[in-house]
């Protein structure tokens, strides 16, 4: 009986600290519950931040080259970019409409003014829509292209004159032109047929116009209803000018300012190259259309208005003395003598604001021996 009570104490007391260590790791249990996934859950935080922000910026390096070399391309290449301008410009063209068949610009007859102060600078400063002797309606699809031609040579003062009044004149009958000067250098005799010639075959190589007018430099349109555009016929325009009491010339005039078409002119085989001086090239031409079977047509008389600004000849534009005998022979003579024979050396061609400049060699007037023989 004496040592049961010590080991019944003992036993308690393991008991005790058996149960205590058990109450220790069940709490140091429930800790590691409690504060391990918190840490498992948060510490990943800041990582995925980090990354997402290293990936972010390796993104920026990587679109920001691909940015600077895409404008870096195309400050490289105008020629492309000009293609696609002019692509965009065709596609603004398809999507306007057709300019009316009478523009509701038109103001009728005019009072023509002629100050001897006049500048090219304040033509230029008035006409600023004009590039490089092109105009085109802004608004709207012009219905014809017209080339204007004008033999030149020692007349700007006449050549100011008609740019001031033929320029808004063109404009307000909304259509897309070109004016052309064809300029005959050198001081041999003046050829306008051979010029006007040129000035066809020149502006072809800028452009397929549909119209062309054959325009004397002293002679200024006064009503803008005398429409610069082609018919299905030859169309002359000077009907009536001041200097002839605004009456015809004379029955069959076809001279000072005329319309054909590029296909009627190529028809004809354009001017003759052989009149040398004053006279006879416009009744040669007028002797070929007749020939093509084609008849001229003029708008009415109370239109078709012109004014001649006054001047003496000029030296080398004497009267053609051979002009009867050369038209004698124009039926013979019409399909060896015009664009299929014409002869020259551009010297030249310039593009300021109102007109394209195109300065030609055109040779010298052959010998009257030389003429006798052609004619024969």
């Amino acid at each position: 009986m004496g040592p049961c009570p010590a080991v019944s104490l003992f036993t308690r007391k393991a008991k005790f600290l058996l149960l205590l260590a058990l109450c220790l790791c069940v709490l140091a249990w429930i800790a590691t519950l409690t504060n391990g996934p918190v840490k498992t859950e948060q510490e990943p935080t800041l990582p995925q931040v980090q990354n997402e922000g290293k990936e972010d910026a390796e993104l920026k390096l990587e679109e920001g080259p691909e940015k600077s070399s895409v404008i870096r391309n195309q400050l490289d290449k105008p020629a492309e970019d000009k293609e696609e301008q002019e692509e965009q410009g065709t596609e603004d063209k398809a999507t306007k409409a057709s300019c009316p068949e009478e523009s509701p610009l038109l103001r009728g007859e005019m009072k023509l003014s002629f100050k001897p102060t006049l500048t090219l600078g304040q033509v230029e400063g008035e006409n600023q829509a004009v590039v490089e002797g092109q105009y085109e309606p802004a608004d709207c699809m012009a219905r014809q292209s017209v080339a204007i031609l004008i033999p030149h040579r020692n007349r700007e003062k006449h050549l100011l004159y008609l740019l001031y009044h033929l320029h808004p004149f063109l404009q307000r009958q909304q259509i897309h032109y070109g004016i052309y000067i064809i300029h005959q250098a050198g001081d041999s005799t003046f050829n306008r047929a051979k010029l006007l010639n040129v000035g066809y075959l020149e502006a072809l190589k800028d452009y397929s116009w549909d119209c062309f007018i054959f325009h004397d430099v002293d002679l200024v349109p006064e009503n803008d209803r005398n429409l610069y555009t082609c018919e299905n016929q030859p169309k002359h325009l000077v009907v009536g000018r001041n200097s002839t009491g605004y009456r015809l010339r004379y029955k069959g005039y076809f001279g000072g300012v005329t319309a054909m078409t590029k296909e009627q002119f190529f028809k004809v085989n354009g001017f003759p190259n052989t009149y040398w001086g004053w006279g006879g090239e416009d009744d040669d031409l007028r002797i070929r259309v007749q020939l093509q079977g084609m008849k001229i047509v003029r708008p009415l008389p109370k239109v078709a208005r012109y004014t001649m600004v006054f001047h003496k000849r000029d030296n080398g534009n004497e009267v053609n003395q051979d002009r009867m005998r050369l038209l004698g022979r124009t039926p013979q003579m019409w399909r060896k003598d015009g664009l299929n024979s014409c002869s020259y050396k551009t010297l030249s061609v310039e593009r300021p604001p109102l007109y394209i400049n195109v300065t030609v060699d055109i040779g010298m007037p052959p010998s009257a021996a030389r003429v006798k023989r052609m004619a024969v």
